[in-house]
């Protein structure tokens, strides 16, 4: 699976570390509840999947910056999965299937097929790219796709790899474990990762408790596929994941229903590394993206070439080009920074710490800065394409900022939401910047307004 997205945001990821403001607290640990969005991998016979990470909730469970969710999914209503070659960077693929097989074809020249209950890792490092089809024999669809971000320590160094591996089932009182990522119930897996982490698939009997020993420097989510789970007392819906921070030995999980629980177990060690996600890239800044996108679109070395790729569809794309970036191949470094789509940044301690054309998300919150502006202490002038979202999310209305302007003690004006000019950004500033707001509005040329990302999103590369 690719990220397939028409139009996606960057999205800057960061560690938390512990639950946030949503978390929910029976008798136990705090559990923060991740709620999963529809996403639709492109076509008039789309699979859809159900994307927990990255949220503005919360965009990282360690290492584990990106989560979809699918099936079980009819392959004769939704035609499979054929998704042509594709790059990746800065990252591993995990791929973990419940139902269904996949071939993977990549430009390391390795070939595999993915089927339930064995890992497929893939490690891009530097780069690479793949395909992944359906095999004619699946009839559903149903598993889960995980990425893990690579330290920038070894990101550009790794060479292409890719590990299979089945792991053997592990007993405990009332339930099995599947261990295929890291050390979990005196069971450890050999494939090569390069931070502190761990992922199991959990299965528990009617009304089973479960008291999993767990590292207490990992923070843990657990996605749940079927059955009715409650983990520290706090009922997880299917298809969410319910989160716990680091700080805890041991984990309660729960079958509280009269059906098998299936569920994921993903944690590690909080990254300690802010990376910016676009596409199917993972970087650290905007101008690295932006060259990751060149390359695979000139067809360079980095990414190299797919050999064998034979799609469902005989007339379909020999391979995926990459979507524009946001603000389009016409915004240009010339531009003003508001002229470009969906730009935001954010404001720590009064300062602005700029993000180009990037969603960013701190610790579960989006904090809302425009770069190309310098915004003082308490006085913030704010510059956004009326509609663009958050992090590909829905588009939802965007609030007016108001700040406190701590010198005088006035309140921020926020400026409508839609400018009547049309299609032009608008600003907020407080009552002692109005000379400043009005030259900056008078500056700003007309911008398009970023599409929704959930528009006929095309689904991310896996």
């Amino acid at each position: 699976m690719s990220n397939t997205e028409a139009h996606p945001q960057e999205v800057v990821c960061t560690d938390g570390g512990l639950p946030g403001p949503r978390a929910e607290c029976a008798d136990g640990v705090p559990v923060e509840i991740i709620e999963a969005r529809d996403v639709p991998l492109g076509g008039p016979r789309a699979m859809t999947v159900r994307r927990t990470l990255p949220q503005r909730q919360r965009s990282m469970i360690g290492a584990w910056c990106f989560a979809d969710h699918y099936g079980p999914d009819d392959v004769s209503v939704t035609g499979g999965m054929d998704v042509a070659p594709h790059p990746h960077t800065g990252l591993q693929t995990v791929s973990w299937l419940f139902e269904g097989a996949i071939d993977h074809i990549d430009s390391g020249g390795n070939v595999g097929r993915v089927l339930p209950g064995q890992l497929n890792l893939m490690t891009a490092g530097h780069g690479i790219c793949h395909s992944e089809v359906s095999t004619a024999e699946t009839t559903v669809l149903h598993g889960v796709q995980l990425w893990l971000a690579l330290p920038d320590a070894v990101r550009d160094d790794l060479p292409r790899r890719f590990q299979h591996y089945e792991p053997e089932p592990v007993a405990f009182e009332g339930g099995t474990a599947l261990v295929f990522l890291g050390s979990l119930l005196g069971a450890a897996s050999p494939v090569d990762v390069h931070s502190p982490l761990v992922a199991a698939e959990l299965r528990l009997d009617p009304g089973a408790l479960l008291e999993l020993p767990v590292d207490p420097l990992f923070e843990h989510g657990v996605l749940v596929d079927a059955g009715a789970l409650s983990l520290e007392g706090v009922p997880v819906p299917r298809a969410t994941i319910g989160y716990t921070g680091i700080g805890s030995d041991r984990l309660r999980l729960r079958n509280d229903g009269a059906a098998p629980v299936r569920a994921v177990l993903i944690g590690g060690a909080p990254f300690g590394e802010d990376i910016i996600m676009w596409w199917n890239f993972v970087g650290r800044d905007s101008d690295e993206i932006a060259r990751y996108r060149q390359e695979w679109q000139d067809e360079g070395e980095r990414f190299g070439e797919v050999v064998g790729y034979v799609g469902h569809d005989p007339d379909g794309l020999p391979r995926l080009p990459a979507p524009a970036l946001p603000g389009g191949a016409a915004a240009s470094a010339a531009e003003p920074p508001a002229a470009r789509a969906g730009i935001v940044g954010r404001r720590r301690c009064g300062r602005t710490a700029r993000r180009r054309d990037a969603t960013v998300i701190r610790r579960g919150r989006p904090r809302l800065i425009v770069r190309g502006s310098r915004a003082r202490r308490g006085c913030l002038l704010g510059i956004r394409t009326p509609g663009a979202s958050f992090d590909g999310d829905e588009e939802r209305p965007y609030p007016q900022e108001r700040r406190a302007d701590r010198a005088g003690g006035a309140r921020s004006r926020g400026l409508p939401r839609t400018d009547p000019r049309g299609g032009r950004p608008y600003a907020a500033a407080s009552s002692r910047s109005r000379a400043k707001r009005s030259a900056a509005i008078a500056a700003l040329r007309p911008a398009r307004v970023a599409p929704s990302v959930d528009a006929d999103e095309p689904y991310p590369a896996r």
